[in-house]
């Protein structure tokens, strides 16, 4: 039964039972004795508290008083605070008034009753400031997980809409490696398509993840350099340089795959000779760095601002914020190198 009463009436009933305890042990205190008129005078006031309360929360609720500005909010306080304190009294004593004899019954004039409104409006200022602080802190902490789920659901769009723009960015590519060998090699074309099948199968396994394991990267950058390898021949040559404490890593889907097809697009495709890449994957200083160096310079009119490199960038502040980084510069006057720095986590 008890678990389907509200915070709200737990409050309302445990707040005015202490005022109805503190008010008896004073009492108690100061005479050694309780009346049986007091406990009666008390227990009304209590009731009246409650109920006054109540009434005007509900009234402030329809009116949507957290819309209000921060000055009509305070003015609303102190209305509310008068309010319930003349409601209070002049409830009370109505009805305290029913029980006594008529030589004893209290006016509703006179010093008195201004110290009975100022003990009133005390005690209700009280219960609406605890009220519009809980208010105030509970809409404090909705609002920031609200804020934090639209910010999760914005990052997760994000990361959506850059993986559907990756897939046919990365499948038009292989799809020109294949149509190479149609004519020439009929057999080989067909598994070049078998090839491609896994590949494809694999990235819309992807799609679901934000991030998957270096190995599982690595497994789709090979079958992507195998499907290169048919177009460039000798002119390619690939190496490997990765740390086996690294496969388990997690890195952004397709990201790897990115870096590799820009060194062999921007790269290799442009050497009359060909080239090298290497693919280097290693724990330095607390972060997982990988690097992909290829033979071939960053020109000056493509300073590493394409799209493939541009997602990458979004990709790893999506997902790392700050914590990760990743250049592209000529390592030397024959090699670039393309390096990103994650964190471990």
């Amino acid at each position: 039964m008890f678990k389907h009463i509200s915070k709200y009436w737990w409050c309302q009933i445990l707040g005015w039972s202490a005022y109805f305890v503190i008010n008896v042990f004073f009492a108690y205190s100061f005479s050694g004795k309780v009346e049986a008129s007091f406990l009666i005078n008390i227990t009304i006031l209590m009731a009246f508290g409650l109920l006054s309360t109540h009434l005007l929360r509900n009234v402030i609720n329809r009116q949507n008083w957290f819309q209000y500005s921060f000055e009509k909010q305070v003015l609303l306080f102190f209305a509310l605070i008068v309010g319930t304190g003349v409601m209070i009294y002049l409830g009370s004593t109505a009805v305290s008034n029913f029980f006594r004899q008529p030589d004893h019954r209290k006016v509703f004039s006179g010093q008195e009753v201004v110290r009975n409104l100022l003990s009133n409006c005390l005690i209700t200022a009280i219960w609406w400031l605890i009220y519009f602080i809980w208010h105030y802190v509970d809409r404090s902490r909705n609002t920031q997980v609200d804020k934090l789920k639209l910010e999760s659901t914005v990052k997760e769009l994000e990361l959506k809409t850059i993986k559907s723009q990756l897939n046919p960015h990365f499948i038009f590519n292989a799809l020109n490696s294949i149509r190479a060998l149609v004519d020439e090699n009929p057999q080989r074309a067909r598994t070049a398509i078998t090839e491609l099948s896994n590949i494809l199968r694999s990235s819309m396994q992807v799609e679901k993840v934000e991030t998957v394991s270096l190995e599982n990267e690595l497994n789709i950058v090979k079958d992507y350099l195998a499907l290169e390898n048919i177009r460039f021949e000798e002119r390619l040559k690939v190496q490997y340089d990765i740390d086996p404490d690294t496969l388990e890593l997690p890195i952004p889907p397709l990201m790897l795959q990115t870096l590799v097809e820009n060194a062999i697009k921007h790269g290799i495709s442009r050497m009359v000779s060909g080239g090298v890449v290497r693919i280097s994957s290693h724990v330095r200083q607390m972060q997982h760095e990988i690097t992909i160096e290829n033979t071939g310079q960053i020109l000056e009119n493509n300073d590493g601002q394409g799209f493939g490199l541009q997602s990458t960038r979004q990709r790893l502040s999506l997902l790392f914020g700050s914590r990760a980084s990743f250049e592209i510069y000529n390592k030397n006057e024959q090699t670039v190198e393309a390096k990103v720095l994650m964190p471990l986590i």
